[in-house]
């Protein structure tokens, strides 16, 4: 366990926040931090050369994890935020166990959706993996008291995303036959569990209507890194400009368009070394 104070980070407060996902969904969350933390400087992952992570193994992603953090850490990250829900379930512990840094994860928002919800019924939109996870099971038994929870693995969401397919009738009845059915049983609030699927939530909405609520957990984890740089004397204020730095493993070329179109803005998406793309 690495017990060292996260203040001796080279660079100090004016070091990045590193964040990584296993594709481009994680640009969601960078999105609610940059507008939360806009004097600090962020370095980007997707690991769009191994995605979907929600159909892989454990130690896998485990290992997928600690390769991409270590290559944050050398780029001088003084926090890092895991923008995936399946490799917070899967390697949050493992990491905070090896890094000296603080951590931030991902869960799918059980306790929100339980407050929010009129029906008492939730349906959670998530990767198998993160259904299937004894972190996800924890969060039931604590928050799900006194709700009918739902769940419903979206497998196909994630490749919607990563090919910019946001629009398309194909797209619409993939999220149809995975939303339509939660609606049947009452839910009324839809869980957000994966990085990805905000950027289907325009489509979503369009199937579920007015009436049902969508929550992700994007804001909450800009609040708590914002929270945590505070308490570790990490933050950087004013005047400072942050900046953004993204880099992917994958095919680039194909990916970088793809990229832009989600963060709203043009970007250079860098490929990842070779050790660590893998």
């Amino acid at each position: 366990m690495h017990t060292s104070d996260p203040r001796d980070t080279p660079g100090g407060a004016q070091a990045p926040v590193g964040v990584f996902d296993s594709g481009l969904g994680g640009l969601s969350v960078l999105r609610e931090l940059r507008a939360l933390l806009p004097h600090e400087d962020f370095v980007y992952v997707a690991d769009s050369g191994h995605v979907p992570y929600g159909e892989k193994s454990e130690a896998y992603i485990r290992a997928r994890t600690h390769a991409l953090t270590g290559f944050l850490l050398g780029h001088g990250a003084k926090l890092v935020v895991i923008a995936c829900n399946t490799a917070t379930a899967a390697a949050a512990d493992s990491l905070r166990s090896r890094v000296a840094v603080p951590v931030v994860g991902m869960e799918p928002a059980v306790k929100p959706a339980a407050a929010a919800t009129r029906s008492r019924v939730v349906g959670v939109l998530a990767t198998t993996g993160t259904l299937a996870s004894a972190r996800f099971a924890a969060l039931l038994a604590r928050f799900g008291d006194g709700v009918e929870v739902l769940t419903e693995p979206c497998p196909g969401w994630v490749d919607l995303v990563e090919h910019g397919d946001l629009t398309s009738a194909a797209a619409r009845a993939n999220v149809a036959r995975h939303v339509e059915p939660l609606l049947a049983r009452g839910a009324d609030t839809l869980i957000l569990g994966c990085t990805h699927y905000p950027f289907l939530a325009p489509l979503i909405r369009t199937v579920a209507g007015p009436d049902v609520t969508l929550i992700d957990t994007a804001g909450a984890v800009a609040r708590r890194t914002r929270s945590l740089l505070e308490s570790h004397g990490l933050l950087r204020g004013a005047p400072h400009a942050g900046t953004a730095a993204f880099f992917a493993s994958g095919d680039c070329a194909r990916l970088e368009p793809v990229a832009a179109r989600l963060w709203g803005a043009p970007l250079t998406l860098a490929p990842l070394p070779a050790a660590v793309a893998g």
